[in-house]
């Protein structure tokens, strides 16, 4: 099993094209060989976790059955065209899933994965489902969480991300390591009171936590690879 994420940024003039692929693409996708899951995705503001939409910057995040499946929707798909066509820039990161726990839309994409986690680069996956009557607790603790990610050692790059704006929301974030990402988790005092006030007062509906080996990083977001350098 593969992950892959690809952050796609259009042209302002291109904005109409980027919202018109949410609705186009999902026939292809859903035709798509080798493909058991996929979630096409909006972007915070400049590409963070914001309630602010960034109509210039989209995601896709897919589960295939090989690397093969993924290079080959890549090189030929419609979707792929489609993006090589009207996007300025696409970056995708190829992951291995390594530990996951809870559902997303009922399903588990990426299996019931228990492995050590290697050293190197570690991706964290983080989403939920929002309840309407803890939106307010929700959202008035992102930003202060979204500083102290930022800030953290370790941190290399993160994508917030979401199906449906406002309470359907995911973070996708990057880490040199997986001690500094834990570090963050459940050393920050902060975060840890966060993630406690989740718990105690029920905050989703449904939510899904995942940790990635990092294969490859490919393409270019903002005129860089957020990896480059730091895969061997």
């Amino acid at each position: 099993m593969i992950v892959s994420l690809t952050i796609v940024r259009y042209r302002k003039a291109f904005v109409p094209f980027a919202l018109m692929a949410m609705a186009v693409h999902r026939l292809p996708m859903m035709l798509q060989s080798g493909c058991s899951f996929w979630k096409l995705l909006g972007s915070g503001h400049n590409g963070t976790f914001d309630l602010q939409p960034d109509w210039q910057q989209w995601g896709l995040l897919a589960v295939w059955d090989n690397q093969e499946d993924f290079e080959n929707f890549s090189r030929s798909s419609f979707v792929s065209r489609w993006w090589r066509t009207l996007a300025t820039e696409t970056w995708t990161i190829l992951c291995e899933p390594l530990q996951s726990h809870g559902k997303w839309d009922g399903k588990e994409p990426f299996g019931r994965p228990k492995s050590a986690v290697p050293p190197g680069p570690v991706a964290v996956l983080t989403r939920a489902t929002i309840k309407m009557s803890r939106l307010k607790n929700f959202w008035s603790h992102v930003d202060e969480v979204a500083a102290l990610m930022t800030k953290a050692p370790g941190y290399i790059a993160s994508f917030g991300v979401g199906e449906a704006p406002v309470y359907r929301q995911a973070t996708f974030s990057i880490w040199t390591d997986l001690e500094q990402m834990k570090a963050f988790a459940y050393g920050s005092k902060q975060h840890a009171e966060v993630i406690k006030k989740t718990r105690s007062e029920g905050w989703y509906s449904e939510e899904l936590f995942a940790r990635f080996r990092i294969i490859k990083s490919e393409g270019l977001l903002n005129g860089e690879d957020p990896l480059a350098g730091l895969l061997k």
